[in-house]
């Protein structure tokens, strides 16, 4: 969980080939029906005043996901989607405003972003969220910021996600302090003595 990127900060990055040509630019992030990785995005054109591609790029053609591009061997990385299905996937996958509730059916609150892991792995780690209520006690944020974890099982139904319960347990406000405890909680599970 150490190369954590938020999904906004995402859009607009530029898709470069290995060859250092910008081929286009990332427009949105679509996710899996189960929200457990990235499988694609949507594209503008290689200039940040070009319009949208009829192009999209799968995850699997992404070489490297970095905090400053989306690294691919080639232009040929890009494939041909007709507009409606890439409207319909961009639609499905979409995470962002989702409402969030655990599996005993208590609402948590809205996702603002979504975490993913960067390199080559493009894994869902935790989402940001509005939280219904003070989720981290003594919190000083009136908006109630906070970060959630995945968490082991998910799923996702139209505009709702669903966390496991056990998860609120490891939220809090910044994210320092997420990476940590959830790091501490891994090392639990494995045995590793801190």
């Amino acid at each position: 969980m150490r190369n954590l990127m938020a999904v906004r900060s995402l859009t607009t990055l530029p898709v470069v080939t290995l060859g250092g040509d910008v081929v286009a630019h990332v427009r949105d992030t679509v996710f899996d029906a189960s929200a457990e990785r990235i499988t694609g995005f949507t594209l503008t054109g290689p200039t940040l005043l070009s319009g949208p591609l009829p192009q999209d790029l799968p995850w699997p053609a992404v070489h490297c996901l970095g905090h400053h591009a989306v690294m691919v061997h080639g232009p040929e990385a890009l494939f041909d989607v007709p507009p409606s299905v890439a409207r319909r996937e961009a639609l499905r996958g979409r995470l962002l405003g989702a409402r969030v509730t655990t599996d005993t059916g208590e609402v948590v609150g809205t996702v603002l972003d979504v975490l993913v892991e960067g390199g080559t792995s493009g894994r869902v780690a935790a989402f940001r969220l509005a939280a219904e209520r003070e989720l981290v006690h003594g919190s000083r944020h009136r908006r109630h910021r906070v970060y959630v974890p995945r968490g082991e099982a998910l799923s996702a139904s139209g505009r709702t996600l669903v966390i496991p319960a056990h998860a609120t347990t490891y939220v809090t406000g910044d994210l320092p302090d997420f990476v940590a405890r959830v790091g501490a909680h891994r090392d639990r599970v494995r045995g590793v003595p801190r």
